[in-house]
């Protein structure tokens, strides 16, 4: 092999090394009933992890929040009740925040109760929830192409764009929306192309693709990664992705199919929903 074929290769395994270390699994919980988000609490030392608990987008009265501790172990299961089909999950001004099909649930955690509800008349399937730094709630609307924002104790549509490409996770960074995208779906959630990531301008709504357009999956949730980039989980093939800045996707672990909405705790610890199992599970994933 010439010198300059080596050097390349050394370069790519360096680089495919700097982001895709073997994570390691740390612990795994069961005993959920179609868990969709996790996010971790630092205030409290506690995981929640939203329950569909039967069809997402229908208005059952069946859904509720787990609360875990930090180690995985459940403490409550049925923590707070009362929710329709919970999905995405955002911490802010002190409050757990979870999308349930057509509105907002506003959550005291302290005492594990339901305190408001925000209505998003139109909306068809709330699904992922992030908070910025000012405390606003942003939530996509997968099936409408739409994200919504919760801001001053008020609910409205802050933009419907079919440029969207039927959005699923959401991460606030720098003026803009990091948008995990499902692809452009038919009635029954299938693809004809997977989705890949892009990026909403806050100031002018504008939609772009982040870096390529290629097709990375039916994307799910999405959480920064260390030093740079992104990590994604893929609903369907099932797996957790690095996709870096560029919009390169390198696979880190290969999971079950319903790898949904992951949270990211201390210690680089990612925790992934497993959907169709009724689990949580966890791992180190170090990509720095």
């Amino acid at each position: 092999m010439r010198a300059p074929q080596l050097s390349a290769l050394l370069f790519a395994v360096l680089t495919f090394s700097a982001v895709a270390a073997e994570p390691q699994k740390l612990w795994e919980a069961s005993g959920f009933k179609s868990p969709e988000s996790a996010v971790f609490d630092r205030a409290a030392g506690a995981i929640y992890v939203s329950n569909v608990n039967g069809d997402p987008m229908k208005k059952d009265g069946n859904g509720f929040i787990s609360k875990l501790g930090p180690d995985g172990k459940v403490v409550t299961i049925e923590w707070v009740k009362g929710l329709d089909s919970p999905t995405g999950l955002a911490l802010a001004n002190g409050k757990l925040y979870a999308a349930d099909v057509d509105r907002i649930a506003e959550i005291d955690t302290a005492k594990g109760e339901i305190i408001n509800r925000y209505e998003a008349p139109g909306s068809k399937f709330l699904n992922d929830l992030a908070a910025d730094k000012m405390g606003r709630i942003y939530v996509s609307d997968m099936v409408t192409n739409s994200i919504w924002v919760l801001d001053g104790g008020k609910l409205s549509l802050l933009m419907q764009d079919d440029a969207l490409d039927n959005p699923n996770g959401l991460m606030v960074e720098d003026g803009r929306l990091v948008v995990a995208s499902w692809g452009k779906m038919a009635p029954d959630f299938s693809t004809k192309v997977p989705g890949h990531m892009k990026a909403v301008d806050l100031a002018t709504k504008k939609v772009s693709a982040l870096g390529d357009s290629k097709p990375v999956g039916n994307l799910d949730g999405v959480e920064p990664a260390g030093k740079g980039g992104y990590l994604v989980t893929d609903w369907v093939s099932g797996g957790l992705f690095h996709v870096a800045n560029n919009g390169t996707a390198t696979r880190l672990l290969s999971l079950n199919k319903g790898s949904a909405d992951l949270g990211v705790g201390p210690d680089s610890i990612v925790m992934i929903p497993m959907m169709m199992d009724g689990t949580v599970v966890a791992y180190r994933v170090d990509t720095h």
